[in-house]
């Protein structure tokens, strides 16, 4: 399974906001849409920054209220790791727990194609489990 399989699955729709976006909007935005990630672009299709739960928590405890004055743009993680619709769960994983993300923004000819979490993840692998432990039981069976 890759990640073209999952978006596939889920949806590729991305929620986007824009790095002039106050952190108070991005909040709302992420609890309203129940996800843990924006990934910041001006135009939609260049990624110039993902803000996660994270990166509030961080900015909370440096800036305290006024947090939610300040633009997303500034309290973003600039260097993004990106996957390509072809990359497959393993190497999801392996960047997810080697950079220590929750969130993988997919792009395609240059473009944003969709957004991989940590949780889309853990259910592929599921299935995969399932599916293969129903294999078994059918060889079994015939056996």
């Amino acid at each position: 399974m890759n990640a073209e399989t999952i978006l596939k699955a889920k949806g590729n729709v991305v929620i986007a906001t824009g790095p002039e976006t106050t952190v108070a909007e991005g909040v709302a935005r992420m609890q309203q849409e129940k996800i843990g990630a924006l990934v910041v672009s001006g135009d939609g299709i260049e990624v110039a920054g993902i803000v996660t739960e994270r990166d509030i928590l961080h900015g909370l405890a440096e800036h305290g209220a006024k947090l939610l004055e300040k633009k997303v743009g500034d309290i973003m993680t600039c260097e993004v790791i990106t996957a390509k619709p072809e990359d497959d769960v393993d190497t999801l994983m392996g960047l997810m727990t080697q950079r220590r993300c929750r969130h993988i923004p997919v792009k395609a000819d240059g473009a944003l194609c969709g957004v991989i979490s940590i949780g889309d993840l853990v259910k592929s692998r599921l299935e995969e489990v399932e599916r293969e432990a129903n294999q078994l039981r059918d060889y079994i069976s015939r056996g």
